[in-house]
């Protein structure tokens, strides 16, 4: 992925590549790549580089729906250095991802809806500028994989998937993931659709079902979700777990 940062209030226009050596990457990974630089007519001074991950959020607060892009994390992976005019400067790096990072893609399909992204700022001469955000895959955990196996194997169908605007209780995001299913099979009585989020840490998980849930999680009923905790490296079998929470809350519902 290419990032043309022009600086035109130098007189002058500076390239810069960036580019990434793995495309697909989990939650608590590890983003890796490179930043190439050509400079212009001029000498100039790099005051530090950054790579920025950013989501395309939807807002609902004032009741209607609105998207807007939001950088959610940035990891610095160059301090300081001179530009000389004409010449290149390449800079390898290394960048964590978050955690939190909401996923954005499932058993190699794309999840719709899920618009994520990378871009590198640059401080040149005292001046700040970014480029295009290039699109970023992020894959599910183990224990992600296993209670979406669960809910389709339970008869749940994937219908869309979005970023909600706010902080929900233990998370340190802007926004909220919720991957959508419909109810079929055993639940199809009981349940019309459940939406799943996920909480991510290095050693556990906490996974939230909810289901007709008007506030949603910021203004939560707790009689219409129920939560969870997996350890974040279970890839076993989670169907009886998720089993086990729906009826609960199939029970909560008073169903």
């Amino acid at each position: 992925m290419v990032f043309n940062i022009v600086k035109s209030v130098f007189g002058v226009g500076v390239s810069v590549d960036t580019a990434l050596t793995n495309l697909h990457v989990t939650p608590g990974g590890t983003l890796q790549g490179s930043v190439s630089f050509t400079g212009g007519e001029v000498a100039g001074k790099v005051e530090g580089i950054e790579i920025e991950y950013t989501a395309v959020v939807e807002d609902d607060s004032k009741g209607e729906e609105k998207t807007f892009t939001t950088d959610f994390f940035s990891a610095q992976v160059s301090g300081p250095f001179n530009l000389a005019p004409g010449t290149g400067h390449s800079i390898d790096f290394e960048a964590a991802v978050p955690w939190e990072t909401p996923l954005s893609t499932v058993a190699g399909r794309p999840l719709p809806g899920m618009k994520l992204g990378v871009s590198t700022k640059l401080a040149l001469d005292n001046a700040f500028d970014k480029g295009d955000m290039d699109e970023l895959t992020i894959e599910p955990l183990p224990v992600q994989t296993a209670v979406m196996d669960a809910l389709e194997g339970l008869g749940f169908v994937f219908q869309s998937a979005d970023l909600e605007k706010g902080t929900i209780a233990g998370s340190h995001m802007p926004f909220y993931q919720e991957v959508e299913y419909w109810a079929t099979g055993e639940f199809a009585d009981k349940l019309k659709e459940v939406e799943v989020t996920f909480v991510a840490s290095q050693s556990n998980t906490d996974v939230i079902l909810q289901t007709d849930n008007p506030g949603g999680l910021l203004t939560p009923d707790h009689n219409r979700f129920v939560r969870f905790g997996i350890a974040t490296d279970d890839g076993s079998d989670a169907t009886e777990a998720v089993r086990a929470q729906l009826e609960q809350l199939i029970q909560r519902k008073g169903i």
